[in-house]
């Protein structure tokens, strides 16, 4: 490679020029290559500028339109979609297969039922018929709204009496049993439950009814008798307002008795 012009294309030792213009300072050093072909990239540069450039044939002027290029992009596009398309199904798979093989977290053994467990008490009253004194069957869900008392084993003569006196006219008692009362011994008061469905002058209707088999204390979930009344308060839809498994006194529902 030559060396830089650093003296104006003097001679050597200051002698006179070949008679050109000096080049211009602000040009600063120049330096030619040898191998011209890396001045490449600067002559296509300056052929563009100029348009020297060959011209364009019929069909490059054809490929370089705007809707071919778009053509050309959309066709590119879908040479590529079937390949997305494939990957995307092979993570798809892998993704299933790591979660069917992924241990999940531990399940709870499930909880068996015991013959004494106590199944879970509905809100609605069951549809049960039950057998008046007269020995015809009555559906306790044709008196509503009721209040229902269970009174096997209870001396429960004065809780009738005060909750006849609490209720509304529109509210029907039943006292169920699953013996009548003219079938035993009563116990001492039990003589002053009703035996049958009595009126009242003042409207209110006791209703007595046996249940021999004792279905509606089970399927209500109650314990069995203790000496204590179970009072059921159910209201015109036949929900279960409340339950109080163990009474002896109508202040422990009286509260209760607004929401029939």
């Amino acid at each position: 490679m030559a060396g830089a012009s650093d003296n104006g294309d003097r001679p050597p030792g200051g002698g006179p020029s070949d008679g050109l213009p000096e080049f211009p300072e602000e040009w600063g050093v120049i330096v030619i290559p040898d191998d011209l072909s890396e001045l490449a990239d600067e002559v296509a540069a300056v052929r563009a500028e100029l348009h020297t450039a060959a011209p364009l044939n019929r069909w490059q002027r054809l490929a370089g339109r705007p809707t071919v290029r778009r053509l050309r992009r959309l066709s590119g596009l879908l040479t590529h979609t079937p390949a997305l398309i494939i990957a995307l199904a092979i993570l798809v798979t892998v993704a299933s297969l790591f979660a069917s093989a992924w241990p999940g977290p531990p399940r709870q053994p499930a909880t068996q039922r015991t013959s004494g467990a106590t199944e879970s008490r509905s809100d609605q009253l069951p549809a049960l018929d039950l057998i008046d004194s007269d020995g015809q069957s009555v559906s306790i869900r044709g008196r509503l709204p009721s209040v229902l008392m269970l009174t096997d084993g209870c001396d429960c003569a004065a809780l009738v009496r005060d909750t006849i006196a609490a209720v509304r006219s529109d509210i029907a008692i039943l006292t169920v049993s699953k013996v009548r009362a003219s079938a035993s011994a009563p116990a001492a008061g039990q003589d002053l439950l009703p035996t049958a469905r009595t009126p009242r002058a003042d409207g209110k209707v006791v209703t007595a009814l046996q249940d021999p088999t004792d279905t509606l204390r089970r399927q209500l979930g109650l314990g069995a008798p203790d000496g204590t009344a179970a009072v059921v308060l159910v209201d015109r839809l036949g929900k279960i307002v409340r339950v109080h498994p163990r009474t002896a006194s109508v202040e422990t529902f009286r509260p209760d008795l607004s929401r029939l």
